[in-house]
């Protein structure tokens, strides 16, 4: 059974909805009040919604949530669910009459999955989408779960991974939905390239492989998903340290070394990966340590993407 996380940071609240009969999901990141957000996309296949509007030198500096998805370019509709949920709830710019939630979104290709994916006329994902705001809490589910639900690796289960550190009076948060071409394990061992960055045993406590294998570098990949737009990771890096929509892109720019430092092969030419960054902005940070938080950044995702396949293997195992 995977384990549950417990979110140590304040306004914040995450939810996964999945459906089971199609073997896909949707994860909503949702914010107590609208936060500064930004995003850096590394791979060469991303499906995204309202990601343009994140840049720093555009108005709206602010979002009310964000969602990934399972779906393909299918699971797109899961950010109009999550809308219509904080709409509901009075949530977003609100131009008389009506509130306008802000919610960027990114989707990753699990259509490859086990599941029936003749759903008719109208996908799941506006649905799933709702489910998943509505599902938002501070206490979150790991492993096969929301938007990783029917996502995969060269050699593990995809998965949903969180890992967090404390920073400068405040939090840093990484939360990954894992759907890597390549592999977070070193060769054909059950190490993990992440391994000199895992805290507490969260995903074994194995270290490195003793012997170094000698084919490690020998890149592991999906069979038959070499194609752009057949996989992706995606990550939203949280935290209650301020920042500037142009401070936060930096952010993210940085921790996709998190990426580099947890699988292999990434960033290629099938994957479609890309890392949000938000700031609740609740902690005061001074901007000289804006340079050691982005380190961490990069640290947590990298913990966050092996705790992902670590806690995937435990419920395919069980």
């Amino acid at each position: 059974m995977s384990r549950i996380f417990n979110l140590p940071i304040d306004g914040l609240k995450v939810g996964h909805s999945i459906e089971e009969t199609v073997v896909t999901g949707t994860t909503a990141c949702i914010f107590d009040e609208p936060s500064v957000a930004a995003v850096h996309i590394m791979g060469a296949s991303p499906g995204t919604r309202e990601t343009e509007l994140l840049n720093p030198e555009y108005a709206v500096a602010k979002v009310d949530a964000i969602v990934l998805s399972g779906g393909s370019a299918f699971g797109l509709d899961a950010a109009g669910g999550c809308q219509a949920w904080l709409k509901e709830n009075n949530r977003g710019i609100f131009i008389d009459p009506v509130h306008i939630p802000i919610v960027p979104s990114a989707i990753l290709f699990d259509l490859r999955s086990p599941g029936n994916k003749d759903w008719g006329r109208f996908s799941p994902y506006r649905d799933l989408g709702y489910a998943a705001a509505e599902n938002a809490t501070d206490k979150v589910l790991l492993g096969r779960a929301g938007a990783a639900f029917g996502a995969s690796t060269a050699n593990t289960p995809g998965g949903f991974g969180m890992a967090s550190a404390p920073f400068a009076g405040g939090h840093i948060l990484s939360m990954v939905a894992l759907n890597s071409v390549g592999s977070p394990l070193i060769g054909d061992t059950e190490h993990y390239w992440a391994g000199p960055f895992e805290e507490q045993d969260e995903f074994g406590g194995l270290g490195s492989p003793i012997p170094w294998p000698e084919d490690a570098k020998i890149g592991r990949t999906k069979s038959g998903q070499l194609v752009a737009g057949a996989n992706t990771t995606l990550a939203i890096i949280v935290t209650d340290l301020t920042l500037t929509p142009s401070q936060a892109k930096r952010v993210s720019i940085s921790a996709h070394d998190g990426f580099a430092r947890a699988l292999y092969p990434v960033h290629t030419m099938a994957d479609g990966d890309l890392i949000f960054t938000a700031s609740t902005g609740k902690v005061e940070l001074s901007e000289d340590k804006l340079l050691e938080l982005s380190v961490i950044a990069a640290n947590v995702t990298a913990r966050a993407i092996a705790v992902a396949a670590f806690e995937a293997k435990k419920d395919e195992a069980s």
